[in-house]
């Protein structure tokens, strides 16, 4: 009897070996440079990932293999923070006005129109969040802005604050399966989360307890890039809602 018992005990744990090897494949827990502020210098969908330049081999090929995209890399007006100065989906792309041509022709090259937003909140990763189905923008955005990034991303276009916040791209993070935001995030403002981008909604931190979700993650629809301050709680309610459970 106890043989058996045994027997099971082993199984049960080269199972969860397992189970544990799969879920961990979807995840890079990673730094750039040192810097656990992943999103601040990274963007991506399901199809290619921008990120800031001279980032190591080894960093640049974990973010591939997780995210399964191509990876570009990218400086807008010798900035390194891309993940904060450019907002896209599936379809376009809009950034801040001051990106150079020469930034705006290698986004073009990767087959998105291209906005580039004149507006006084032209921190674009900042102040907008957008995925395949709906876009939400900072509250105080001018209309004739978004009136153009309406027509660059080819969704609805919806002005809104996440926990009361204004910076909404920084507040949360969205894929086309799920929404991770602010932990302070109301009822309400979940409601319209929902609504705005067709996926369920959680709330959570990253980085060992930062309720700025859109500065230490990096998702699409088949992976994460985590910060390498985040815990093991804060990875399981990330896994859970960006659906990849």
């Amino acid at each position: 009897m106890d043989d058996k018992k045994n027997e099971i005990a082993q199984k049960n744990i080269d199972i969860s070996k397992n189970i544990s090897f799969s879920k961990k494949s979807r995840f890079a827990v990673l730094n750039f440079n040192e810097n656990p502020n992943v999103g601040v210098f990274c963007r991506a969908n399901d199809d290619v990932v921008f990120v800031r330049k001279a980032l190591t081999k080894k960093v640049k090929s974990k973010i591939v293999e997780v995210l399964e995209t191509k990876l570009v890399e990218l400086s807008i007006a010798d900035a390194t923070i891309v993940g904060s100065l450019m907002a896209f989906n599936s379809t376009g792309v809009v950034v801040t006005d001051f990106v150079d041509i020469k930034a705006i022709k290698i986004i073009e090259n990767e087959g998105f129109n291209v906005c580039v937003i004149n507006d006084k909140l032209n921190a674009a990763g900042n102040d907008i969040l957008v995925n395949d189905y709906g876009c939400l923008v900072h509250p105080d955005m001018k209309q004739t802005s978004i009136d153009k990034i309406k027509n660059v991303f080819g969704v609805p276009v919806y002005r809104g604050t996440i926990a009361d916040l204004n910076t909404v791209g920084m507040a949360a993070v969205v894929t086309n399966k799920g929404i991770l935001c602010h932990p302070k995030t109301s009822d309400e403002e979940k409601h319209v989360l929902e609504k705005v981008f067709d996926v369920p909604v959680m709330i959570g931190t990253v980085n060992h307890g930062s309720p700025v979700i859109g500065s230490g993650l990096v998702a699409n629809t088949k992976g994460a890039i985590i910060g390498s301050l985040t815990t093991g709680i804060e990875m399981g309610r990330i896994e859970e809602a960006l659906g990849f459970l």
